[in-house]
């Protein structure tokens, strides 16, 4: 194992990594930016370093600042967690050429799974069940709509670089399609600097599950089970929970299989999480993505198998052999984010935090980022916490759920969607178990 591991992240995230290096008697060094100086994960590592000002790009985007960290600090291993540079597969080539361990996938895998038009292909060969769609890039709009009618409508507009649902559209019809095209590409380039996009067939009332696979270093990939993630705001995941509710065991296994076969296909090392869209209709499930990385809601399968998957990350990063013999799904798990954020419209609402009073109990954890006295900045996504409760069935968790949001005290000059998350965990639909990724929009039709 390393002596020491930077972390190459922020906020909560940062903070959980620290938790597992240092309970495994390794030094960690955290990274910061000035806005962040004052926030826990910096006090928590035992070592920090200011890399940048406020802004990613200055900070926790700037790749020569984050290495020359690690060289200064003798880091033996970088750790990136999840968004900024855990994707980026000229930083993790850099950080191998600096003599140090990437916490990740191969670069190689993470360039072929970072373009999705890639990634589309490679599961097709595969074998992996993909939706409808284009195989290269679209490079204007009248060729998008020879494709759609091709494909058939509606369609989805995707960013073929980038995550988080930017870049994203649908469209169900040649006109909307005309409008949501040319925004798919300016918001891909934008964020992603390129402005390649794909399209393909749109699944109307899917669900979004996904599975977590460890691919280990001898080559055999593992899937560890399996989450609901349909409860999204403009494409971006709210609430997480596993196992997937309802879904028939013939459908999951298939799930998981696909998913296995998904990371054997691109020679997967490490964490990662294979993501799929349901159709109600035909019972049917396709390759959305494959995350390579530390996904927001692992915790959730945390809950459900009692393992460490950071733990995992650095002992697979090691080349240490890693067994999960004996290893099963136990209970149920519901991961809620906590943001500050308007709960009625989605929009940040950052601010300073007077008061910040965290439930606990049995069977309740919480990630958080934050803590009082902290201010929440506009430079960064406005995560504040993860709730994650664990009961021995899911309506035993739903119960959890409710007392501990209800017990979540955040006060000061920020607003959080803590009411939201109160008013979702009473939805019938949400409590049924039988909803998909048009739920958000059903509850504030305007906001989503």
């Amino acid at each position: 194992m390393f002596e020491s591991v930077l972390v190459a992240n922020r906020g909560e995230i940062a903070s959980r990594i620290t938790r597992t290096v240092r309970g495994l008697g390794l030094k960690a060094v955290a990274v910061h930016s000035d806005a962040d100086a004052d926030l826990p994960f910096v006090h928590e590592a035992d070592e920090a370093v200011l890399i940048g000002p406020s802004a990613p790009a200055q900070s926790y985007l700037h790749a020569r600042s984050v290495l020359e960290a690690a060289r200064r600090h003798n880091a033996r291993a970088v750790h990136p967690g999840y968004g900024f540079l855990a994707e980026d597969a000229g930083f993790a080539r850099a950080v191998h050429a600096a003599g140090m361990a990437w916490v990740g996938p191969q670069p190689l895998t993470i360039a072929r799974l970072g373009d999705k038009i890639n990634a589309r292909n490679l599961m097709k060969e595969a074998g992996v069940p993909v939706a409808p769609g284009v195989w290269e890039p679209v490079p204007d709009t009248e060729t998008a709509l020879e494709e759609a009618a091709r494909i058939g409508y509606p369609v989805m507009v995707k960013a073929a670089s980038g995550g988080g649902g930017i870049g994203m559209g649908v469209a169900h019809d040649e006109a909307r399609l005309r409008a949501v095209y040319p925004a798919a590409r300016s918001r891909a380039e934008m964020f992603f600097a390129s402005a390649d996009v794909l399209l393909e067939r749109f699944v109307r009332g899917a669900r979004h599950v996904e599975v977590q696979v460890i691919g280990r270093p001898d080559g055999s990939v593992v899937a560890l089970g399996d989450r609901e993630c349909s409860v999204q705001r403009r494409h971006q995941k709210i609430v997480e929970e596993g196992p997937a509710p309802g879904l028939p065991e013939a459908l999951r296994a298939r799930l998981h299989r696909a998913a296995v076969r998904a990371g054997e296909a691109v020679g997967y090392r490490g964490a990662g999480t294979v993501e799929f869209l349901i159709d109600p209709v035909t019972g049917e499930f396709y390759f959305v993505e494959m995350n390579a990385r530390l996904q927001v809601e692992h915790p959730v399968t945390e809950m459900l198998t009692g393992l460490d998957l950071v733990e995992q990350q650095l002992r697979v990063a090691a080349g240490e052999r890693v067994s999960f013999a004996g290893v099963r799904s136990r209970g149920h798990a519901i991961e809620l984010r906590v943001y500050a954020e308007d709960p009625f419209r989605f929009a940040p609402r950052p601010g300073r935090i007077r008061v910040w009073e965290e439930p606990v109990g049995p069977g309740i954890r919480i990630d958080a980022g934050y803590a009082e006295g902290n201010s929440v900045t506009p430079y960064y996504d406005p995560l504040l916490a993860k709730l994650i409760v664990h009961g021995d069935t899911r309506d035993a968790a739903l119960a959890r759920a409710r007392a501990a949001v209800a017990a979540f005290r955040i006060e000061g000059t920020l607003t959080t969607n803590l009411p939201f998350l109160a008013e979702l965990l009473d939805n019938p639909e949400f409590v049924s178990g039988r909803y998909d990724t048009g739920i958000v929009g059903r509850m504030r039709p305007a906001s989503n």
